[in-house]
């Protein structure tokens, strides 16, 4: 949006000019320019690969079934696409769990380190910035899309250490971003401000009273003293009460209290995470966001499946075991159901000041550091893009030949605007962004 737009929009709705500065921090205003166009995403990871036979459609194009582990997302079905045949070809040192997550948003080798992992070399972090964080700067850079935070990390159970098998997100090369995985904390980083200036106000309130009491026992130039300074009180509350996040325009979600942040307490943190994310976009405070469950290697237990082994171990078990075959399907079914959730929140809410719902211009794409967990290939990682606002061609099962993961990457970046060459390892993007639309 450039200033004679800016201008042009104003004088339609008989504003001042002087409202020009503002405009940029007004989402709902920016949103009705006539090349404004809102676009969110979100990059949701789970761990430990799939099962492939029961998540991957046999058939390619429009017309097809989605298997059992995919069945949670049958509502989305038309406004989504599975992308088989995409690969993390990125290689160097490090295993392939480190690589197969700290290369997955990054899309380039990691950093010589003295990390061990497996009986591979070892390594350090990302040698490049992950590809959440190159759309967010380009985002910030420009005044209609900066957002307060531009960019949301969170966490469900992602393990309180750091190192190259907890880390997606990177600022840059050797810059890791940690995800918030406490929903507490992450409620306090969104609306603490707002919480203190609420309880100022209610200081405000009490000072206030007392100095009525006061007035009712002081001559008439010392009462007209404190009704001066009564009055200053509560202009400096108007003020507070105006600012920031006190204007949400969606109120802040109830949180349950007391949830147990540990393995048991996942489905409630999962819940509170998602509900936050929506939140934070509904109210224009990020386009971007990584939500990260659990970590690469991730050992949650999911015992509210009735599945006692920890995720990592099943996902060794040979593919003749048909116990932990079944185990496996059920735990991915599970992590559908999330992907399902987040997408449901979009869906019923409206788009703040647009058409449609929040889901039409807001994409999820669904990642994992590797494509079978008990063969540790980095090849068909199961990839699923859902939701609206990039032009894609959404409501079709896509079957590529061995292509590099990078392509994805210059997709997206593209669809946002933001026309980059290449992204990571220049090798790997040559053919340029994939056919998407």
């Amino acid at each position: 949006m450039n200033i004679t737009t800016r201008r042009q929009f104003l004088r339609q709705l008989g504003l001042s000019a002087a409202a020009l500065p503002f405009l940029p921090v007004l989402p709902s205003l920016a949103q009705n320019l006539p090349d404004a166009k809102m676009q969110r995403i979100i990059f949701l990871f789970t761990p430990n690969g799939t099962v492939p036979p029961e998540f991957w459609p046999d058939e390619t194009g429009p017309d097809f079934k989605l298997k059992r582990i995919l069945a949670p997302l049958e509502p989305f079905k038309s406004r989504l696409m599975t992308l088989k045949g995409v690969c993390n070809k990125i290689r160097g040192d490090g295993d392939g769990h480190m690589r197969g997550i700290s290369c997955l948003l990054t899309a380039d080798e990691l950093l010589p380190g003295n990390i061990q992992g497996g009986s591979d070399k070892p390594a350090g972090w990302a040698r490049n910035i992950s590809i959440d964080q190159e759309i967010k700067n380009f985002l910030q850079a420009r005044k209609e899309t900066a957002t307060r935070f531009g960019s949301l990390e969170i966490g469900v159970a992602v393990p309180n250490r750091a190192d190259p098998w907890t880390r997606e997100s990177y600022a840059g090369p050797n810059q890791p971003l940690a995800p918030a995985s406490d929903p507490y904390a992450l409620f306090e980083k969104l609306y603490g401000s707002m919480k203190d200036r609420e309880n100022l106000g209610s200081v405000l309130d009490e000072v206030s009273d007392d100095l009525r009491t006061i007035a009712s026992k002081v001559d008439r130039e010392e009462k007209e003293l404190l009704d001066q300074h009564a009055t200053f009180v509560r202009e400096m509350e108007k003020d507070l009460q105006s600012a920031g996040t006190a204007n949400l325009m969606f109120p802040p979600p109830a949180l349950e209290q007391g949830v147990a942040l540990d393995n048991e307490g996942i489905p409630k943190i999962s819940t509170m995470q998602a509900d936050l994310l929506v939140n934070a976009f509904a109210n224009g405070m990020a386009r971007v966001a990584t939500l990260q469950y659990t970590n690469s290697v991730g050992q949650a237990r999911m015992r509210w499946l009735d599945v006692q082994d920890d995720h990592h171990h099943l996902s060794h078990e040979p593919d003749n075991n048909a116990d932990a075959q079944e185990k496996l399907v059920k735990i991915n079914i599970w992590l559908c159901e999330q992907f399902a959730y987040l997408a449901r929140k979009l869906e019923s809410i409206p788009e703040p000041g647009g058409q449609g719902t929040m889901l039409d211009n807001t994409t999820i794409v669904w990642t994992n550091e590797l494509g079978k967990g008990n063969s540790h290939s980095l090849d068909n990682i199961p990839f699923v893009v859902l939701g609206g606002g990039l032009g894609f061609k959404t409501g079709q099962a896509m079957q590529f030949e061995n292509v590099a993961h990078n392509r994805l990457w210059l997709s997206i970046a593209h669809a946002f605007g933001h026309h980059i060459p290449v992204f990571g390892q220049q090798k790997f993007c040559e053919g340029g962004a994939l056919a998407l639309s």
